[in-house]
């Protein structure tokens, strides 16, 4: 009998280049594995607005941090290969393209329209918030744009979505790209090759111990 599938669930948002570099690189580093990734898109806004004292839907991190973290994802991209453009507007808006990959999530797409919207963002410096854009990306997938984008706007299917902001906080995340492997959390791009090994080798796993008093 086979022994099921270790799920990574890749906590991803569309306006993170960290994220992106992780998405890009995700499916390699598991292909052939016993590992199945569920892809879960989510918006970091409003687990930003909850921060104590900090109710911004933005990241704001001073000058000089956002300058190393730009300089950082150049440096991941280049070490990885991996194509990329900064955005003339950046942040970009990522409601929609989450909308419509929670639907991809349910049906088997939502990797490949994922990494297409991705490099629609970080290497073409499309506008991913605009309809057409998400439209384009799943055209050129071969699927059903019109319908598609139509189920996505549906008011049960954004009230979905919202829904996925208290699912990730009750795990424990509280930025993208996370990974949850056998409920461990990692957080952050860098981390990616550490949640595969937690997922492939159970013997490095350590056991959880109660906090000190």
């Amino acid at each position: 009998m086979t022994e099921p599938a270790t799920v990574i669930e890749f906590w991803y948002e569309f306006a993170s280049p960290y994220a992106y570099l992780a998405a890009a690189r995700i499916d390699r580093l598991v292909a052939g594995a016993p590992v199945r990734v569920a892809w879960r898109p989510l918006l970091l806004g409003p687990i930003f607005q909850r921060r104590p004292g900090h109710a911004s839907p933005f990241q704001d991190a001073p000058p000089a941090e956002a300058a190393y973290r730009r300089r950082d994802v150049e440096r991941f991209a280049a070490r990885w290969g991996i194509p990329l453009a900064w955005p003339r507007h950046y942040p970009r808006a990522s409601l929609l393209g989450a909308r419509v990959a929670l639907l991809g999530g349910d049906e088997g797409w939502a990797s490949a329209f994922s990494r297409a919207l991705y490099r629609a963002s970080f290497v073409e410096d499309r506008d991913i918030a605009e309809p057409a854009t998400v439209a384009a990306t799943l055209d050129g997938l071969g699927l059903p744009a019109a319908a598609i984008l139509a189920r996505a706007t549906q008011p049960a299917h954004k009230a979905r979505l919202a829904a996925t902001v208290e699912e990730a906080m009750a795990k424990g995340i509280f930025g993208a790209p996370s990974f949850v492997v056998a409920g461990e959390v990692f957080w952050g791009n860098d981390r990616l090759d550490e949640a595969v090994e937690w997922a492939l080798r159970p013997e490095v796993r350590l056991p959880r111990r109660p906090p000190a008093r």
